[in-house]
């Protein structure tokens, strides 16, 4: 699903844009399914910059048909992922709450 308004990324997208991406992929979901294609399941994936396999610069999701030994799927190395101490993990959602409430720029 490719919104019309341009964004490269999600958070250059204003929030009916994104809900509306959901919606239609919500229907694409139950049309996919209702379809006679083979699918046991859907997958929804949206790359979000370069590091996360993102090629094309325009906000899009993917809608994913799939089924059992498909071999569709993102790998991951052996030992992902890292878990950091608990220390860090509080400090780093302290941060994101920040953000969340405008109570910080970074």
């Amino acid at each position: 699903m490719i919104p019309n308004v341009h964004g490269a990324y999600m958070s250059d997208i204003d929030e009916e844009t994104a809900a509306q991406i959901m919606r239609v992929a919500k229907r694409l979901n139950a049309a996919v399914r209702a379809s006679g294609l083979q699918c046991e399941g859907v997958n929804f994936f949206v790359a979000d910059g370069e590091a996360a396999m993102q090629e094309v610069f325009h906000v899009h999701l993917h809608v994913i048909p799939r089924f059992t030994g498909d071999q569709f799927g993102l790998r991951l190395p052996p030992h992902y992922p890292h878990q950091p101490p608990r220390s860090e993990l509080d400090a780093n959602a302290d941060r994101i709450r920040a953000q969340l409430h405008g109570e910080g720029k970074q």
